[in-house]
């Protein structure tokens, strides 16, 4: 049988250095849900006050759950990238 048909395996960080990363990206996820709880709220006071949403906040807001998502895969060993702020900000679905 030939062998030659295992997918290949991404290189792998150091443990420790992986735990320190993960240590960041948990302080990051921290104060994302800060502003997300602040965006939400931004978000509410403009549909209320100024008949509906601000589509600059909306495409923000739609950014930071893709950020949730990046670190949410990293945390959960499901990805070997980091994210913001060692890679660029994601960008909101089209």
């Amino acid at each position: 049988m030939d062998e030659s048909f295992a997918p290949p395996v991404a290189p792998q960080r150091n443990l420790g250095t992986r735990f320190l990363y993960m240590l960041l990206m948990v302080v990051a996820c921290y104060v994302a849900l800060w502003v997300l709880g602040f965006v939400a709220i931004l978000q509410f006071a403009l549909a209320a006050f100024a008949d509906g949403p601000a589509p600059r906040v909306q495409a923000f807001g739609a950014s930071l759950g893709r950020y949730f998502g990046q670190v949410t895969r990293f945390l959960a060993f499901d990805s070997e990238d980091l994210p913001f702020p060692f890679a660029d900000w994601p960008q909101p679905a089209a």
